[in-house]
């Protein structure tokens, strides 16, 4: 038996070392496997420690962004070939609508949809040689989020999370934002598949401004903290015992960890998602709007060590012109515009930017040509069809070299022809930017081992600063 001086004389020091623990960085950084979400090391030395995906759902227009053709806007109106492959029969070539500018030391040329992203030019990194498989949405959606169009397979910020962990172990590590609902394929786009359930995204609705309904019943109201641990405690007796009884069940596993999680975001959940705590210079700079809101809590979930941010703009595929583009992606592009100009210059302004990966893009591209009108698709045409066999996306931060574009489409902006980066080799370079060697990032499942890049992938070299 110790005396409480004694007690206090041994165990001191221990004592300091867990008030120092959230300044080390948290978790210890090899995982334990008590915690699925725990701190692990890369494979090597990484550039970016965290990820945020600006995801332009529905096929926004390479050649109305970030990709000038004047030839197309040359032929404006005439027959172009008919060797041309498009999902549906198109018409004459259609010419920007849209002019184009040189910004930045780099003089890169950038439309006039994004006034405010053109100010970082030189932070950008613009691939204009990107192509999927196929030019249907749903599994462009999967195969740009997950790797694979047709398989149930773990989500990119599910495999950052399944390699790297979490710095925060209070708020998920995987979180999706998408106000008014889900895109098209849901829950497909940040599920974990295979993976332990704990890696999976977290969705949040942030159609809502009070903190208190992003994430819905965050605090019980009619339980003590002390009492509501308790609860928690007895519960995870029952599930662990139901567990041991039965073998590993990764739904089961991701239960008790999502209760575990639920418990430890009380506390700090409701402070990262309220944008008011934000001084209101910086609210303004990131604009008083929906997709400002958001893009705002992203940077503070990012700060707080969250790794995995995605963002959508609306639900369904908003950027799928196939009528009235003109008027489509001037509605959306000012929407987005200025908080992803707001972003990139407060995360250079707090250091954030060279370690911080920043992915802009949709799932595939639009054609050069009208659309003609088509009942359910098209109602009075001037816009565009889809095109996944060239299309446009850009990198930020992260240790990718700013004020580069990388490879080319044809002169009509149809096929990318030069430097070609199909979307497994985006995977593999951000893998690598991350600290991995993308066919070493694995996870044996059903007898093989399975990776984001599947089968295929290389890193482009000619990204990396």
């Amino acid at each position: 038996m110790w005396t409480r001086r004694e007690l206090l004389t041994r165990t001191g020091l221990g004592m300091g070392w867990l008030g120092a623990l959230p300044l080390l960085g948290r978790p210890a950084i090899a995982d334990t496997g008590a915690a699925p979400l725990s701190m692990k090391l890369p494979h090597y030395a990484a550039k970016a420690k965290r990820v945020i995906h600006l995801f332009m759902n529905g096929g926004v227009s390479h050649i109305d962004t970030f990709d000038p053709k004047p030839v197309l806007t040359k032929y404006h109106g005439q027959s172009l070939p008919t060797s041309l492959k498009t999902e549906r029969k198109t018409g004459a070539a259609f010419g920007s609508p849209f002019q184009f500018s040189k910004y930045g030391q780099s003089g890169m040329e950038i439309s006039e949809l994004f006034p405010h992203i053109a100010q970082s030019a030189d932070e950008l990194c613009v691939i204009r040689s990107m192509y999927a498989d196929v030019p249907n949405h749903e599994p462009s959606y999967l195969l740009m989020n997950c790797g694979d169009g047709r398989q149930p397979r773990p989500a990119m910020g599910a495999w950052v999370n399944y390699g790297l962990g979490t710095e925060n172990q209070d708020l998920p590590g995987f979180i999706v934002m998408c106000p008014g609902g889900q895109p098209t394929t849901g829950g497909s786009n940040w599920r974990s598949a295979f993976l332990p359930g704990a890696y999976q995204g977290t969705y949040i609705d942030t159609q809502h401004t009070d903190p208190r309904k992003l994430v819905e019943h965050i605090r019980n109201e009619f339980v003590r903290p002390g009492r509501q641990r308790m609860q928690l405690d007895l519960l995870q007796q029952i599930n662990e015992r139901h567990l041991a009884a039965r073998g590993a069940d990764a739904q089961l596993e991701a239960r008790i960890q999502s209760f575990e999680l639920a418990y430890r975001m009380q506390s700090e959940a409701t402070e990262a998602f309220d944008v008011s705590l934000e001084p209101q210079a910086m609210r303004d700079m990131y604009g008083d709007t929906t997709y400002g809101r958001q893009v705002l809590i992203g940077r503070r979930l990012l700060e707080r060590g969250v790794r995995f941010v995605q963002i959508w703009q609306r639900p369904g595929q908003p950027w799928d012109a196939h009528d009235n583009l003109e008027v489509n992606h001037r509605d959306l592009a000012k929407e987005c515009d200025q908080p992803i100009g707001a972003l990139l210059k407060d995360l250079r302004a707090r250091g954030m930017l060279e370690d911080t990966l920043v992915i802009w893009g949709g799932e595939f591209g639009r054609t050069p040509t009208v659309e003609i009108p088509t009942p359910g698709v098209s109602s009075v045409g001037l816009g565009r069809d889809h095109n996944h066999y060239g299309f446009s996306m850009w990198l930020a931060g992260g240790g990718v070299k700013g004020g580069h574009v990388h490879g080319a489409t044809d002169e009509l902006g149809w096929n990318a022809v030069e430097n070609r980066v199909h979307v497994h080799d985006l995977h593999a370079t951000i893998l690598h930017l991350l600290g991995f060697n993308h066919e070493q990032l694995t996870y044996r499942f059903a007898g093989r081992d399975f990776r984001l890049t599947d089968v295929h992938g290389s890193v482009v070299e000619e990204l990396l600063a």
